[in-house]
């Protein structure tokens, strides 16, 4: 299985300044010759922006989907629009919507379903707050945010196009890092529980840990058990430290 290193830009950069970021990035994969696969996640504005300067070095991706083709759904954006812009990967239950715009688990899962449906990949995110780890809820919230997001999958497309970031939210963008052990017991956990709900192809499914990832971190989180590439916030803003991150 591959290695996946991935951005996600949240709301920061105008078009000029994607791409700017974008000629930079492309031009320190070039040089690196990295055979991680790189996926950035532009805002919906940038996206062109960003996969013009981007491929064929890396793939861009959308922060959010809407799961209709197309209707009365103001401000939002259907898969057509999202791959009409040059992305191929979508963002769906990032902690960000799940907990600030209260996105239920069950709409992710129909987000998750219809993207994969109209040829998207999807990277799908969940975690916990420090309250419900601290709780001993951690098992009980990861089940609860995988299983409605699995309900309704097409196994035979999962291995090649669906993937999974851990964000415990108490460590996204606080500076916090969860530990070792912490990442690995997560990781594991969520392995059991695609087992569980998926059989055997949840061997391939590829688990990617997020929370305050930095140069200095991703050595050894990627050494970890379970964990097959890094989703990367506030570090994959410049080109210089999330280039280091993509061949840590």
């Amino acid at each position: 299985m591959k290695t996946i290193i991935a951005a996600n830009w949240k709301m920061y950069k105008t078009r000029a300044e994607a791409a700017e970021t974008g000629r930079d990035l492309a031009s320190r994969l070039q040089s690196l010759k990295t055979d991680r696969m790189v996926l950035v996640f532009a805002p919906f504005t940038a996206i062109a922006a960003a996969a013009d300067e981007l491929r064929p070095f890396a793939a861009v991706g959308a922060q959010d989907v809407y799961p209709a083709l197309e209707g009365a759904f103001t401000g939002e954006i259907s898969p057509a629009m999202i791959k009409d812009c040059g992305a191929e990967w979508v963002l769906t239950g990032h902690s960000e919507r799940r907990h600030i715009l209260h996105e239920s688990s069950d709409f992710v899962g129909q987000k998750t379903a219809f993207a994969l449906k109209e040829g998207l990949s999807v990277m799908l995110c969940i975690g916990e707050t420090l309250a419900e780890r601290e709780a001993g809820q951690l098992e009980r919230v990861l089940s609860s945010q995988l299983e409605p997001a699995l309900r309704d999958l097409p196994k035979d497309i999962l291995a090649d196009r669906f993937a999974i970031a851990y964000e415990p939210v108490w460590a996204i963008g606080t500076g916090k890092v969860a530990s070792e052990s912490d990442i690995a017991e997560a990781h594991g956990m969520i392995r059991n529980l695609l087992s569980k709900f998926l059989g055997s192809v949840a061997g391939s499914i590829p688990l990617l840990y997020g929370g305050s990832v930095k140069p200095a971190n991703a050595p050894a989180i990627l050494k970890l058990d379970n964990v097959n590439g890094l989703l990367v916030g506030g570090a994959s803003l410049k080109a210089e430290s999330f280039s280091q991150i993509v061949t840590a």
